[in-house]
């Protein structure tokens, strides 16, 4: 399956304002929140995520057609990677030590942020390294 790459990058804009919003007001609910968006992305792919559910219907269409597609296996791994930081999060924020939450949400964060102002996926480029490596 192919995915559009703007919705992709849609996405990481909406996660990089979440998680950052989760950095400033220590929210376990928004970042709760988060983690299950990751973890939709993760289960049943990008494009069934609200995230991307809300580009196809309401940012897509006004755009026009996609010229670029991409893979949906590697942002489906990223959305895994960022599922696994949010949860190291969660336990941070609710159990403590808060620097654990804090820490893995700022991991998220930047990996958001490389994809949403730069186009770099890390969780992508981790997928790709180690499908060369397997083989």
């Amino acid at each position: 399956m192919r995915v559009d790459i703007r919705g992709t990058r849609f996405a990481a804009v909406v996660t990089t304002v979440v998680l950052a919003v989760v950095l400033a007001t220590g929210s376990f609910w928004l970042l709760a929140a988060q983690a299950s968006v990751f973890a939709v992305g993760t289960l049943l792919g990008v494009g069934r995520s609200p995230y991307g559910l809300a580009f196809r219907t309401l940012v897509g269409p006004r755009l026009g057609p996609p010229t670029e597609f991409e893979d949906a296996r590697p942002p489906r791994f990223a959305q895994g990677v960022g599922l696994a930081f949010a949860l190291v999060g969660l336990v941070g924020y609710g159990v403590g030590p808060l620097w654990l939450g804090m820490a893995a949400t700022a991991c998220a964060l930047a990996a958001a942020f490389l994809n949403a102002a730069f186009g770099y996926c890390l969780g992508c480029e981790v997928y790709l390294a180690m499908r060369r490596i397997a083989g």
